[in-house]
């Protein structure tokens, strides 16, 4: 195997069996521990170029995983988990962790999420393509244009921004915070009531329903999702 190399930190034999053949099916190259500490030290000698990470570890919680790689490393992590709660998510990745899955999942579904962490690896240090292209939608970022299906959007400034940096991160969670803190500065991060107009707005020019969306996805108490078609 010679892909994108994977460590898997999950103490249960059957995840990490099932998440080895699956990646390696698409030539990844995997590794795999079961305990915190045997991931923290793994990550420092293999430098994976993906984490994919259990919370529940026997000897220490996964997001203490996610601060000890943080202090040296900027290597995506998609959290895998059975923990469904929101406060959970938000801690996880307010934390430093990139993606949460929760258990159990779609193969097809973490492949997607994946391949999308493996794309925007330390994305700020890559320069903004002219055109982002997600499915049916052409940002055109030096003119502040957006087509859909190859008619004209008109955004707002500001619906633009946002979008943008959602299509940036496409297949990605976008906490609000960083939405915030990208669009309206550090100083609005708590201003929650601004994202929940400014997609509603954004979905009705695009015509995206919000109760079965084709573009933007709401996790709920987390952020929003650009929605990636599959390939």
């Amino acid at each position: 195997m010679i892909g994108p190399r994977i460590l898997v930190v999950d103490d249960e034999p059957q995840i990490q069996k099932l998440l080895r053949i699956a990646l390696e099916a698409h030539e990844f190259t995997v590794v795999t521990v079961g305990r915190g500490a045997d991931g923290i030290a793994r990550a420092a000698i293999e430098k994976p170029d993906l984490v994919i990470l259990d919370l529940g570890l026997p000897d220490m919680d996964g997001k203490d995983v996610v601060a000890r790689i943080r202090e040296w490393s900027t290597v995506p992590i998609l959290i895998l988990s059975v923990r469904e709660g929101e406060a959970e998510k938000v801690a996880a990745l307010d934390g430093g962790a990139n993606d949460y899955v929760v258990k159990p999942f779609g193969v097809a579904e973490l492949l997607a999420r994946v391949r999308a962490l493996l794309r925007g690896v330390i994305p700020d240090l890559v320069p903004e393509p002219a055109e982002i292209i997600v499915g049916d939608l052409v940002i055109d970022v030096p003119r502040h244009e957006v087509r859909q299906r190859g008619a004209a959007v008109k955004l707002t400034r500001k619906e633009f921004d946002l979008l943008r940096l959602l299509a940036r991160h496409a297949g990605r969670i976008v906490t609000h915070q960083q939405l915030l803190r990208g669009v309206w500065g550090k100083a609005h991060e708590a201003d929650t009531q601004y994202l929940r107009v400014f997609v509603g707005q954004i979905r009705q020019k695009l015509g995206d329903d919000p109760a079965n969306p084709t573009y933007i996805l709401n996790e709920p108490g987390v952020g929003y999702r650009l929605i990636e078609p599959p390939d």
